[in-house]
């Protein structure tokens, strides 16, 4: 796996951006592997609590490529600012032409290094009577960090999860070192999931004495462990494992905001550190097509979806907003006065799972009892039904249908349809423009990004193919 050539791209960049804005004693720009690691817990708190870096750090790929939104028309299409954002929307062979490199794939890289230097800088630490706890939990910090953005890139970057191909199928490379000189070639995809449950499994023992979120959502407690192992799961189509996991996640935590009690029309209708969110981050800022609220006006939320929402659905009403062009675009969501995508953890996405994996083993009352409890607090009190279902097949199509409603515009949905196209659900994405059919087919390798020209050129690791 390693090979001593010369540093992977995005290593190399952390030598321009390497821990800005934190204590400068450990944090200057260095020439070498040799960086200064930080030597006391305030500096890998500082390290670990960056949130221009850590808050904005998921792809925008996943959203872009989805089935929740158009282009209002060609010429919008045609006029984005970068030729990436073009090629993702039509699922071109090659996304990126001559944009060498990616936020998409360098920041959560970023955060990773981040991670690796607050565990090598704890490892130097001693535990003392007085800082146990602190030490315990920053280590839980760190290894939960780099568990989330590990499963971040492995999902937009490789191949879904399939137990009969994963040794073989490629993952990403496991930087678990801070050296910047290291270059890792590509695991597979295996070792990839084995590493990212070997962190959180660290995370789970060192944060037992913060269960629940906290107010600074930022920050990772043993709900969010289980929120991420849930997800995890459910995308690697292990749905008892993502089942038992939900129940650890809910039994922490399990809160719920009562849409009834949103003021409508209302621009900010979450803040960002509202009571369903159980770890913040949002997508970063390449994209600005991806933007929030009503000024963007480039794009409009397909008709097909707006028309699953019943007329007294309060999703309906929080979640959009009229563009300043006309149709509704997507209001700001649970990152608060952000404009960009949530793609944290929140109580939602959890019952959802929940419910799922109870209809999956063929309790199919059971799910809509889970789904229930989600669904009476988005609809008017008084108006509120209760799904009702008769057989185990509606009680799925029920429950995707929710899961779209409900988790639209968090970058999930192009993990659903990874997963959903390997069971066979065989869903097919077109788009039109200017009298051009476009078209990705389920399971096409086209579901997987292609990396960054800069990191092939600099490290040599194994393109996906397209």
């Amino acid at each position: 796996m390693k090979n001593k050539r010369t540093c992977n791209a995005v290593f190399f960049a952390f030598l321009v951006v390497f821990m800005v804005g934190c204590k400068k004693n450990f944090l200057d720009e260095k020439p070498s592997s040799k960086i200064v690691l930080p030597s006391t817990l305030g500096d890998i708190t500082g390290l670990l609590d960056n949130p221009a870096f850590y808050s904005f750090s998921s792809p925008a790929l996943a959203i872009i490529s989805s089935d929740e939104f158009e282009y209002r028309d060609y010429n919008t299409w045609k006029s984005l600012p970068t030729v990436a954002e073009r090629n993702t929307y039509i699922w071109a062979s090659d996304l990126y032409e001559d944009l060498p490199n990616l936020d998409d794939w360098f920041t959560p890289y970023k955060c990773i290094f981040y991670a690796n230097n607050a565990i090598a800088g704890l490892e130097r630490i001693p535990l003392t009577r007085d800082n146990t706890e602190k030490h315990n939990y920053l280590k839980g910090w760190a290894h939960f960090n780099r568990a989330y953005f590990f499963y971040v890139l492995a999902s937009n970057f490789c191949k879904s999860y399939d137990s009969q191909t994963a040794a073989n199928d490629l993952g990403i490379p496991l930087k678990v070192s801070p050296a910047i000189d290291e270059i890792m070639q590509r695991s597979s995809l295996q070792e990839t999931y084995e590493q990212i449950f070997r962190d959180l499994n660290v995370a789970k023992q060192m944060l037992e004495k913060q269960r629940i979120p906290s107010e600074q959502k930022n920050r990772p407690s043993l709900a969010a462990v289980y929120a991420l192992e849930a997800r995890i799961y459910l995308n690697m189509r292990e749905y008892r494992k993502a089942e038992f996991a939900s129940d650890n996640c809910l039994a922490l935590y399990s809160k719920l905001i009562d849409y009834n009690s949103v003021k409508l029309p209302n621009t900010t209708p979450f803040s960002r550190t509202n009571v369903e969110n159980i770890f913040v981050t949002c997508t970063t800022s390449t994209f600005l097509g991806m933007a929030t609220g009503k000024n963007n006006g480039n794009i409009k939320i397909k008709e097909s979806l707006l028309n699953l929402y019943d007329s007294e659905d309060l999703r309906a009403k929080i979640y959009f907003v009229v563009a300043n062009g006309g149709g509704l675009v997507m209001n700001r969501g649970y990152f608060g006065a952000g404009s960009y995508p949530f793609t944290g953890l929140a109580t939602d996405e959890i019952y959802l799972i929940k419910a799922e994996c109870v209809a999956r083993r063929g309790d199919f009352n059971g799910s809509m009892s889970v789904l229930n409890k989600l669904l009476i607090n988005r609809f008017p009190t008084s108006k509120f039904i209760p799904k009702q279902v008769t057989s185990q097949q509606e009680a799925m199509e029920v429950l995707l249908t929710e899961r779209r409603k409900e988790l639209i515009w968090r970058g999930i949905r192009w993990e659903d349809l990874k997963r959903l196209n390997k069971e066979g659900a065989n869903i097919t994405l077109t788009r039109l423009l200017n009298g051009v059919t476009y078209s990705l087919l389920p399971n096409d390798p086209k579901y997987v990004f292609p990396i960054p020209s800069a990191e092939i050129a600099f490290s040599g690791i194994t393109q996906n193919l397209r």
